[in-house]
């Protein structure tokens, strides 16, 4: 008689062979990876395909082994170092291979060119249903390319927002003295990594229904809950430890992001522009350039040439709906802005900065939109 595989056992058994060949930077991220190498083998279930990044600030730190070993052992692997972004595209089908790109920084480097279909495709394939379009010219016709695959990117450096947002990102180190591990032979170790991949991919296409289902509650929100829900929903199959497990490498990795993530400029300036006012009402331009080019760690003053100029500051403002008026000061009238102009966007983009709008909103269609007070003292203005 047949007994079904123990899902547990076999992520226990592929957990033991990374930290076997590689030094991981905690045990949140062994099991993330455990789960990430698992969750190829149920591709074809899953409505998110997410990006492993493997990333360090420098050589030799156990990058490329870690890539070497989840090739090993995730479902059908598609090495590249420089493939063509057709041959990429064109290795895609229904069921398709894992992608694995060493030397990712030199596709997102600032020496890269050429690679935008590959970035592309690397964006939209995180989710189901987001074909390339491309025109036949020999059929006369537009055809659909497929770009859902998972996907791991392996480079120095971090790598582009758009592709990090849609990862379980793994920040390698070297090696501390003391940490030994095995090394990694290809032709003695790869046979039998292989024929656990092997093992791991028959438990999970054997359920590929089940897991199709599952919606499993999720300890992050939004594009973090898309990216982590295969994993979960891994785990949760496997039963054992692993379900606390991979809801506790959700909660790591995720705050992990957050707290080391480069913020976009856009966001630097609001939460600077928020320590610029602080209990001011209004500022003139020249103010407000002035207080954020001051603080050196900002980057302001080094932002373009010149510097952040009021041009440069009204372009990122007015994505936010942010914009500057002809206000009366006491000593004279002058272009500024207005703190409570700021209000509606602190509140939705710095929410750790500015959880609820002041009372001096007034409602309006569609939300909030702050008053605007029409003289403002000298004080205020931070203006002699």
């Amino acid at each position: 008689m047949n007994h079904p595989p123990d899902g547990a056992a076999l992520l226990d058994q592929l957990r033991d062979a990374l930290t076997r060949y590689v030094i991981l930077p905690s045990p949140e991220v062994a099991d993330a990876v455990t789960l990430w190498i698992a969750t190829s083998h149920a591709q074809p279930a899953m409505a998110h395909a997410p990006r492993l990044v493997i990333r360090g600030p420098e050589k030799r730190c156990g990058k490329s082994r870690l890539l070497d070993v989840v090739e090993a052992t995730c479902h059908n692997p598609f090495i590249t170092v420089n493939s063509s972004s057709p041959a990429v595209y064109r290795s895609i089908g229904a069921d398709p291979p894992t992608i694995l790109v060493d030397e990712a920084d030199t596709i997102f480097g600032p020496k890269a060119d050429g690679n935008e279909d590959l970035r592309g495709l690397l964006n939209a394939g995180h989710q189901r249903n987001r074909p390339a379009k491309r025109y036949d010219a020999a059929r006369n016709q537009v055809e659909s390319i497929p770009t859902f695959a998972m996907a791991a990117l392996a480079g120095i450096g971090q790598m582009p927002d758009t592709i990090e947002d849609r990862a379980i990102v793994v920040r390698m180190r070297r090696r501390a003295p003391g940490e030994k591990a095995a090394p990694y032979r290809i032709r003695r170790d790869r046979p039998a990594l292989r024929e656990l991949a092997t093992a791991l991919n028959q438990w999970l296409r054997a359920d590929l229904t089940s897991l199709e289902e599952a919606e499993p509650a999720m300890p992050v929100e939004d594009r973090a809950a898309d990216t982590w829900e295969p994993l979960v929903i891994i785990a949760d199959h496997a039963g054992a430890s692993w379900p606390d497990r991979a809801r506790a490498a959700a909660l790591a990795l995720t705050a992990e992001a957050d707290d080391n993530g480069t913020p976009s400029a856009g966001l630097r300036l609001l939460t600077d522009c928020r320590a610029a006012f602080s209990t001011d009402t209004a500022l003139a331009t020249a103010t407000l350039l002035d207080r954020l080019k001051t603080n050196p760690e900002s980057g302001w003053a080094d932002y373009g040439p010149a510097g952040l100029t009021a041009m440069k500051l009204g372009a990122l403002l007015r994505e936010y709906d942010i914009r500057s008026c002809n206000i009366r000061f006491t000593n004279g009238q002058a272009k500024g802005y207005q703190r409570a102009e700021f209000l509606d966007a602190w509140a939705r983009y710095c929410p750790a900065i500015e959880p609820v709008p002041p009372a001096d909103v007034l409602p309006f269609e569609g939300g909030t939109r702050p008053s605007r007070p029409s003289l403002i003292t000298p004080a205020q203005s931070g203006t002699a």
